[in-house]
């Protein structure tokens, strides 16, 4: 059964629900756009060969509509902003190859130090929100929803709840990759960065287990196992910052001119002006590529130099 759009006020994992392109607190906003994709740049058909999904390379890009089988990446992040900063140039880089993207925040930044015009929590939210709808559309994610956890308090709140509402979305979803900061938390260290990625790699793990949130397993909805978890990781730390050990380096993409893009995305979060000399700097003094470690793969062995996040996967499996 193919994934789709959410129908305006239906229910959502976790109880809260949706609105699109509606900013109407305290529902999750869920930012959908259509399945039928646009033509990405470039070949469409040597893009897709290169990540093995395609079985005919001649095959027109026009052909792969959502009803047939299309790799898919499921990003989870802690904040808006998160999507651009730590992710944007490899989501844009495989939407552009034809992968269906879809990225799951867990809070709506309401307790950010950069506050934009917001006068109070409530109003932060709905702006942030709306900054992530705009950084999705330039990032070319088919679907962001925005969680109503608290932010700045992912460790305070019920794991077990999160997890589940995450495995709902993997189930629902189920994507081939999974993508999350590592438990160090990214550059920064934040403390829900580390959480997300908590909640994420158990999500990760159970959502193929039977014996877990048997109550999901409804209407169709069957147990997934996620072939591929990264985490986030880079080849540097942030001076002045409390000190992070980052996993080790498995997987670099390159993002090429999509290094733009990410900046372009990240500063749609208007909020965020304050930081965006050092975002900007930061992002173009590391170059064209974004790093990953390879933290779990349904296939047991050892880990290998990669330059694609689906190296190993076919659309077969």
């Amino acid at each position: 059964m193919g994934w789709r759009c959410p129908r305006l006020g239906e229910r959502q994992p976790g109880g809260v629900e949706t609105s699109n392109f509606q900013i109407s607190e305290p529902v999750i906003v869920s930012v959908c756009f259509p399945f039928v994709a646009t033509p990405p740049v470039g070949d469409i058909s040597g893009s897709r060969a290169s990540l093995g999904w395609a079985d005919e390379a001649s095959v027109p890009y026009a052909n792969f509509a959502y009803n047939l089988r299309m790799p898919r990446i499921l990003c989870v992040t802690a904040h808006p902003d998160d999507e651009a900063a730590a992710f944007g140039g490899s989501l844009r880089l495989y939407h552009e190859r034809g992968a269906e993207i879809y990225v799951v925040c867990l809070t709506a930044g309401q307790a950010g130090s950069h506050r934009g015009l917001a006068k109070t929590d409530h109003e932060l939210a709905a702006i942030r929100r709306k900054e992530f709808a705009a950084s999705c559309e330039i990032l070319g994610i088919d679907r962001g929803v925005v969680l109503d956890y608290a932010d700045g308090q992912l460790h305070r709140v019920d794991l077990y709840k999160v997890v589940g509402d995450l495995i709902q979305h993997i189930r629902e979803f189920r994507p081939d990759v999974m993508l999350t900061f590592g438990p160090e938390g990214g550059v920064t260290g934040h403390t829900d960065h580390s959480m997300a990625s908590v909640f994420a790699t158990i999500a990760y793990q159970w959502a193929g287990r039977e014996n877990r949130y048997a109550d999901q397993l409804l209407d169709g909805v069957t147990a997934h196992r996620t072939r591929k978890l990264y985490y986030a990781t880079g080849n540097f730390v942030l001076a002045g910052r409390p000190p992070v050990s980052p996993p080790p380096i498995t997987t670099v993409i390159e993002i090429g001119d999509f290094v733009k893009t990410k900046i372009a995305a990240f500063e749609t979060h208007t909020t965020q002006a304050p930081v965006f000399p050092l975002v900007r700097d930061t992002i173009l003094s590391r170059g064209p590529e974004e790093y990953f470690h390879l933290a779990a793969t349904t296939e047991p062995g050892s880990a290998a130099r990669e330059t694609d996040l689906f190296t190993g996967l076919s659309a077969k499996d």
